[in-house]
């Protein structure tokens, strides 16, 4: 046993200088001939132009602004008086830069093991550089290297779309290589979804340095792959009409081809993004948090609303859906109705009721009671599975970042997040899109999509990427082809029909329209008020959202139009003329296949010239006599008196 001990003790021993000397011998060489290496060679990473956002037109959103940045030689700083001395100079060609922050940022990075240059200013532009160039590349410890910075020409008519560029952080730069090489990143909207396709690829070059850190020999290099480009849907002369309709109201609005392509998208107010690419101020910083319309919101994707009655055609769908004959029985309104033995009075808008309604009129008069009683047939769970398969309270998939699902509720919902049990009159609520329902503005517009054409579409913004052609999804959902007719018949009446709620704003276009006006309220009405407070008569933060959510044209469904006026009162009246005048644009602009650009110009010019003869038919008839012209009279000359004669006795007169 001794022996044996003796012997495992002698192998082990052998065995830990054998695995020793593999470490300083095979292992160690590989760690020390990298370090050597390290020690004579130098990889500088060359960074990528970041690619160009393009409208469908070619007019550019997000560019890059040429210029430079300023870097300095390290380990200056235990040099008495030499980082002083540089950045002096420095100063003196640029004095309007900030001093203490340059010397901040050296002495942060600074440290024995860095030997590379520390960059103080980040940007400087070509026209300013260029003057100064040849003087100061001369000076040793200064370092010049090309840079570029991010601009938007449309400033804040596309910011939420756009999105913008900024400084990267720690956690950004540890996913990233690019992002920590060139320093920014995308931060929102394209800018931060299309981030990996627009930064590029990193190039570099690996170098033979002497002990001073010196370029002796370039040994490989590979240059970056840049300025990959993405061209998007959206016509920013469109984009920039829309805008400037809203003016100062805070609401969103979104045109989109029935087939996905999103052709403006306006959330309002907005901001300016150039303020975020060199660092916003405080003071910026701070206007834009202490806004109350919430400018820097992205309330297309990541806002979201009571749907109020567009919602109505979702639910007659599930009603469809839910069992034969159901959506096909009239319903009677009084004004209101009452569950079980409750007396609480579930109101309809119009207070002395519509009398006998069917589906097609409780969509162009928006019934409530209709569907109150509907909902109450075939209970929330069966609308909430129906709302959600044709796009309402899930994510729509738009190449924007961070979209919001919203909430179509049922009783798991409930449970789950209340512990709860739900309750009938929750139900005839959330059949008229109150109470916990909430969507997206870009929800609607999809489920408006789904409505024309039976297809549900993916918003899509991108058109190319990178010289690729991008190809909008939809899916086909059946439902029964008469109800679906007889809902969009509804929504033609809405629009045509003089008892349509959006009659009066829609009815007298170039093309016939198809939609649904939607008044959301934001505060609930207590029952012991019999009359309802008007609108207009109501605080701003406590009027109802409006809505209007439309497609044209009605027989070949092109275009959908969603308009959503924050506190804006009542849809038909808030909302719909801002749709009249987009269609109107659409439509003297040439998109629809129907009405060509020539074609409308040339119906322009008749009606111009149809216009000029009535308004010269107008005019009153005069009849005009011509007179013949009359010589001028002679000038009358006074008779020239003459000397008398003497009278004579046969010429003398009596008396």
């Amino acid at each position: 046993m001794r022996m044996k001990l003796i012997l495992l003790i002698f192998a082990g021993v052998w065995a830990l200088l054998i695995i020793r000397l593999y470490h300083i011998s095979i292992k160690s060489n590989f760690y020390y001939e990298r370090l050597a290496k390290e020690n004579i060679e130098r990889k500088n990473w060359l960074k990528p132009v970041r690619g160009e956002i393009l409208d469908a037109k070619g007019k550019f959103l997000a560019v890059n602004k040429i210029g430079f940045s300023l870097a300095i030689a390290p380990h200056l700083n235990r040099r008495k008086g030499e980082l002083e001395r540089v950045i002096s100079v420095v100063e003196r060609y640029f004095p309007d830069l900030n001093v203490t922050q340059m010397k901040k940022v050296y002495r942060k990075q600074s440290s024995p093991y860095n030997h590379k240059y520390i960059q103080v200013i980040d940007f400087i532009p070509y026209a300013r550089m260029m003057k100064i160039y040849p003087r100061l590349s001369n000076e040793k410890f200064i370092h010049i290297e090309t840079e570029t910075k991010r601009f938007y020409p449309f400033g804040r008519y596309a910011a939420h779309v756009v999105g913008y560029v900024g400084r990267s952080n720690r956690k950004e730069n540890e996913k990233d290589k690019v992002t920590e090489v060139v320093g920014r990143t995308g931060k929102s909207g394209l800018e931060l979804y299309y981030n990996r396709l627009l930064e590029g690829e990193l190039g570099y070059v690996v170098s033979k340095v002497n002990a001073r850190n010196k370029a002796l020999q370039v040994l490989e290099r590979k240059e970056p792959v840049s300025n990959r480009t993405l061209k998007v849907n959206l016509d920013m002369d469109l984009q920039k009409y829309i805008y400037d309709l809203l003016g100062k109201r805070a609401g969103v609005v979104i045109v989109m081809r029935t087939t996905g392509e999103v052709l403006a998208a306006v959330s309002n107010p907005s901001f300016d993004p150039n303020l975020f690419v060199g660092g916003i101020s405080v003071k910026d910083w701070k206007a834009l948090q202490n806004n109350l319309g919430h400018p820097f919101s992205n309330k297309l994707i990541n806002a979201v609303y009571p749907p109020g009655s567009v919602i109505k055609m979702g639910v007659a769908l599930a009603t469809s859906r839910a069992g034969k004959g159901i959506l096909d029985q009239h319903e009677f309104c009084r004004g209101y109705i009452t569950i079980d033995k409750s007396k609480h009075k579930f109101r309809c808008w119009k207070k002395w009721g519509h009398g006998d309604v069917d589906l097609r009129k409780s969509i162009r008069e928006s019934c409530d009671v209709y569907y109150y009683d509907k909902s109450l047939k075939i209970g929330i769970d069966k609308i909430a599975k129906t709302l959600k398969r044709i796009g309402l309270g899930v994510k729509t998939g738009i190449d924007l970042p961070r979209e919001y699902r919203g909430i179509i509720p049922d009783k798991a919902w409930k449970r789950k997040r209340y512990h709860q049990p739900w309750y009938k009159g929750e139900t005839v609520i959330a059949a008229i899109g109150q109470g916990y329902d909430n969507v997206t503005p870009m929800q609607i517009a999809r489920y408006t999509a789904f409505l024309a054409t039976g297809w549900l579409p993916v918003p899509t913004l991108a058109k190319e990427i990178d010289g690729k052609k991008v190809h909008p999804k939809r899916v086909k959902i059946p439902f029964n082809a008469g109800h679906f007719q007889t809902i969009r018949l509804g929504m033609y009446d809405v629009c045509n029909d003089r008892r349509g709620t959006a009659y009066k704003a829609l009815h007298d276009l170039p093309i016939k329209v198809a939609g649904k006006t939607g008044t959301a309220q934001v505060v609930s009405i207590p029952q012991d008020i019999k009359k309802r407070v008007k609108e207009s008569q109501l605080a701003y933060f406590k009027k109802s959202h409006a809505w209007i959510t439309t497609y044209a044209p009605f027989k070949k469904p092109e275009y959908v139009v969603t308009v959503l006026m924050e506190h804006g009162g009542h849809g038909g009246s808030a909302s719909g003329p801002i749709a009249a005048k987009i269609y109107r644009w659409l439509y003297y602009n040439g998109y629809f296949k129907g009405h060509p650009l020539e074609q409308v110009r040339k119906e322009l010019e008749e009606a111009k010239a149809k216009a000029q003869e009535a308004k010269e038919e107008a005019l009153p008839k005069v009849r005009f006599v011509p007179v013949e012209e009359k010589k001028p009279a002679p000038p009358v000359q006074k008779p020239v008196s003459k000397p008398a004669k003497k009278p004579t006795d046969q010429n003398a007169s009596a008396g």
